[in-house]
């Protein structure tokens, strides 16, 4: 196509792009103009299937008018109420409405604008929750390798991505348990890979060097998304939980990719049945329409910090942003579509479909290991000799070329459609993938 064709293409010059290679995608760029159920709409006028949820996250599919009318009611109505000493109603609607959905006792809801938000904020009130109970000295976190838990300071530290970590300072006090990929034994898993629940019990020798009364609380997520799909193993979430219990440590799940129905239930809490006391969520809860977070505590937590004169604040913390009247009223309608359509029901029956249509590219060019969990799967490449992450980034582009959008984090494709997806459309993104998979060099 001549570049005639491009000629309202916005100046790419000013514009900072985040995680992303600035010269290489401004020399080549890949733009986006439109969305509408399970595609996008490529400037070229191509219809792109949305592979990867946009960025996990609009899981109920793209242009919803519900959600539009809610928004466009919501700004007309009330376009924004004080977050701090006032309110509005809808809040308070919506965090009744998630309580609703998360495992018995997690019932209290600190509303964010984004997953990272979500972290800092969990681990400060973790903190908080330990100095209330006369407990100061429980400051120290862990996290666990190949975590991502955003970008803030809390949550960088917690995480365990080094490119992510290289640049910067991260805060004293945190350590990391090992990553639970083991691609010699459990390559080409289907679900929980069957050996690692093991690696669990190295939380006993960092409680060993550090002394259980120095930690406030372990953060992982239930299934480690940007890292590459990892599902983990059999048992190591409740071995997690009871040595939790055993030491006296919070245990956080970040649920900000896997949260709103990805795994086929509401949250990866109920499809493990180990409740963590408490969650980070993001993503699924506006569909991605407007920015919003939130930060599930159980309510002893809560009710910890319910203390001294009734005119005291009991939490240090907030964002101007916080419980946003439009994000309410976004998030609202979306609850309602997840609930009416029975989406989280049908990414649970579609799931073994999808498990048999990712695992049938076995064998093609490249691919050296498949996992799959819910409606999430993540494909490994072997890496081009002194080229990491060479092969990954050339699929990501030709598949988009085919009219696939996919996700690659260095040689690892991720794959986490929307949950409206049918079987057909699921055989789609596979029959495209493919030939793309044999095209790389």
């Amino acid at each position: 196509m001549d570049d005639a064709s491009f000629s309202n293409r916005p100046d790419l010059s000013a514009y900072w792009m985040p995680f992303t290679a600035n010269r290489q995608f401004k020399a080549d760029p890949r733009l986006i103009v439109g969305a509408k159920g399970l595609y996008y709409q490529s400037e070229d006028g191509r219809e792109v299937l949305d592979g990867t949820s946009g960025l996990w996250c609009v899981n109920a599919g793209h242009g919803r008018p519900e959600i539009a009318a809610a928004i466009r009611e919501q700004v007309l109505e009330l376009d924004y109420a004080p977050a701090f000493q006032m309110s509005h109603p809808k809040v308070f609607q919506l965090a009744d409405q998630v309580a609703r959905m998360t495992p018995p006792g997690l019932d209290r809801v600190f509303f964010t604008n984004s997953g990272s938000e979500s972290v800092d904020t969990a681990l400060k009130i973790a903190l908080a929750y330990h100095r209330a109970r006369g407990e100061a000295h429980r400051t120290r976190f862990i996290g666990r390798e190949r975590g991502y838990h955003g970008v803030g300071f809390g949550g960088l530290s917690v995480g365990g991505l080094v490119n992510n970590r290289r640049a910067f300072v991260t805060l004293p006090g945190v350590d990391h348990l090992p990553h639970t990929h083991d691609a010699a034994r459990n390559a080409f898993s289907r679900g929980q890979p069957a050996h690692g629940a093991e690696l669990a019990d190295e939380l006993e020798r960092i409680v060993g060097l550090h002394g259980a009364d120095s930690i406030a609380a372990v953060i992982v997520e239930p299934v480690a998304g940007s890292a590459g799909v990892l599902p983990p193993p059999q048992g190591y979430l409740e071995r997690l939980r009871g040595l939790c219990d055993k030491h006296g440590l919070l245990l956080i799940f970040d649920e900000v990719i896997t949260g709103f129905g990805r795994l086929g239930a509401p949250f990866a809490a109920q499809y493990f049945g180990v409740t963590p006391d408490i969650m980070t969520l993001a993503k699924g809860i506006t569909n991605a329409t407007v920015p919003m977070g939130a930060v599930v505590s159980h309510r002893r937590i809560h009710d910890a910090l319910m203390q001294g004169p009734a005119a005291a604040i009991e939490l240090f913390h907030g964002y101007t942003y916080s419980g946003h009247p439009v994000a309410c009223a976004a998030a609202l309608a979306t609850l309602e579509i997840y609930e009416r359509e029975g989406l989280f029901a049908n990414a649970a029956a579609l799931s073994p479909v999808w498990e048999e249509l990712v695992h049938a590219l076995r064998g093609r060019r490249h691919v050296v290991d498949i996992r799959n969990i819910g409606l999430m799967a993540a494909i490994d490449l072997a890496p081009r000799d002194g080229a990491v992450g060479a092969r990954g980034y050339e699929a990501l582009v030709k598949a988009f070329q085919a009219g696939l959008l996919i996700r690659a984090t260095g040689d690892t494709l991720a794959l986490s459609p929307p949950l409206i997806i049918t079987e057909a459309q699921i055989g789609r993104l596979v029959e495209t993938l493919g030939p793309v998979l044999d095209a790389i060099e």
